[in-house]
């Protein structure tokens, strides 16, 4: 039985009911106490015009402590890659692996290749560059050619991005922030998580230009910028811009005079030309010329041919269980839409959102999660479009507490109250700090979280607690939560 604020009426049945709940047996009401502080809580007239989504629960025995518009749709923000994470660990696995392909097309002869290098790109969001330079990656694979004979290629370094649809952004993400390293979209071929680092030092003296520069090689990005030296002691005041479907960067502002260097990431327009640009400036840098130029292969009009084809190297990325912790603990929104595409590229044989989609909603009915208390349209959450009730969060938690093989990886990819991840400077020095495992999630007028709580008597609580439609600033909200996860910690 759903027991929501201070409603009263018949008792009622749904698919979040604790087992052995009927119509003639409603499950054990909660604590009066509990419920009228949190209620106290909640009511805050700052949050008068807000909507929050809650609901916590036992895991000794899923009594219900506490309800609020638990089973209303809110728009979840990050908290949506809980969903993409947990089907992803079952129909993954956590020792999966991405798999990226370095191949040559063609015959080799003197040091020449006569013909195409091709990367076969398997959709790892993880190949990154290092100190502002090129990927580690890139030395290895030139290693690699030196080791196949190849010290020039006559033709053209392909990047091959055909196991994933050409969409590289989400269904619903607003057009003015596409240019922001958040929002950064993905494809079959990564590099650097699709995004250009920019970094602005002030000038000399105050009014003069700031020095800036962008990297790493291969970004493609053209810079105007107006950004100026404003006296010490100040804060920096930077806008970035970059028109979706544009490779041109604005950034306007001022830094003051006494900064060492801010640092931002700028969303790159076309992933795979970005990395084979960045693969190919590596290898003429050790001496290995491609005179037939940097493409994407959808720019082609011949493809590269499958003759005399044979693979020089593979890269396989850390494993699921790795990626996954850095995915939920920093919220990386563009590794949700990688894993998503994965999905479906690995399960229902097409690498694009919806297929992805088709596989979580599958997942989560077989789970037993109803398909009218979520409603998905990308793997991150930072579309508009997404929905999902705060019971639907609890009973997929649940669901992975319930299964061994899922729990301990799964905890151990979420934030950390005052240790790491998004969490790491929430919650220090108070009750919560250690006993909170949870996911963050943001968008304007959005602020969620959902994990689980061990109070001080040792029981262990889970719990989602969502806000929406809110005016008040992120800190407020997160001081509302807080304070009703430390009266529950305190309660027995």
């Amino acid at each position: 039985m759903l027991l929501a604020g201070c409603a009263t009426g018949p008792p009622s049945v749904s698919a979040f009911a604790p087992v052995g709940a009927t119509a003639d047996k409603p499950s054990v009401p909660p604590v009066p106490p509990v419920h009228e502080a949190l209620d106290a809580i909640f009511n805050d007239p700052l949050f008068a015009r807000a909507t929050f989504g809650v609901r916590v629960e036992s895991l000794a025995d899923s009594r219900v402590l506490y309800t609020r518009n638990s089973e209303k749709l809110v728009v979840p923000a990050s908290n949506m890659k809980l969903l993409t994470m947990s089907v992803a660990a079952e129909k993954l696995g956590w020792d999966f692996v991405f798999e990226t392909q370095l191949d040559a097309a063609g015959t080799v002869a003197d040091g020449t290749l006569t013909g195409d290098l091709i990367v076969v790109g398997g959709g790892d969001p993880s190949i990154d560059s290092q100190n502002f330079g090129a990927s580690p990656l890139f030395d290895e694979w030139a290693e690699s050619l030196r080791a196949a004979g190849i010290r020039r290629v006559e033709g053209r370094l392909i990047g091959d991005d055909n196991v994933f649809d050409d969409t590289i952004v989400g269904p619903g993400w607003a057009w003015d922030y596409l240019g922001d390293g958040y929002a950064a979209g993905s494809s079959a071929l990564n590099y650097n998580e699709n995004t250009a680092v920019i970094r602005i030092w002030p000038g000399a003296t105050l009014g003069a230009p700031a020095r800036v520069e962008l990297s790493p090689p291969g970004h493609g990005l053209t810079l105007t910028s107006t950004v100026t030296t404003a006296a010490a002691g100040g804060t920096p005041s930077i806008s970035q811009f970059r028109q979706p479907g544009s490779d041109a960067l604005a950034l306007n502002g001022t830094i003051p005079l006494d900064r060492a260097v801010v640092v931002r990431t700028a969303a790159i327009e076309n992933p795979t030309q970005f990395f084979v640009n960045g693969f190919k400036a590596a290898l003429e840098a050790r001496d290995i010329a491609v005179r037939g130029g940097a493409w994407d292969v959808d720019a082609l009009s011949t493809p590269p041919t499958s003759t005399g084809r044979r693979t020089l190297a593979t890269r396989r990325s850390l494993p699921l269980s790795s990626l996954g912790a850095y995915f939920l603990k920093e919220s990386q929104n563009f590794y949700g839409e990688a894993i998503l595409k994965t999905l479906g590229q690995r399960v229902d044989r097409a690498g694009s959102t919806a297929a992805g989609k088709r596989v979580v909603n599958e997942t989560l009915t077989a789970w037993g999660i109803p398909e009218d208390s979520y409603l998905m349209y990308d793997g991150s959450g930072l579309s508009r479009y997404n929905y999902v009730s705060a019971d639907a969060i609890v009973l997929l938690l649940k669901h992975v507490w319930n299964d061994e093989r899922q729990r301990g990886p799964f905890l151990a990819a979420l934030p950390v109250g005052g240790q790491d991840g998004t969490l790491g400077l929430r919650m220090r020095n108070t009750v919560l700090a250690g006993r909170v495992q949870a996911k963050t999630g943001t968008i304007s007028n959005v602020r969620s979280l959902s994990g689980f709580l061990v109070t001080e008597s040792g029981e262990r609580l889970v719990f989602s607690m969502i806000a929406n439609h809110f005016t008040a600033t992120s800190a407020q909200v997160d001081a509302v939560v807080e304070r009703a996860l430390a009266y529950l910690a305190r309660s027995r």
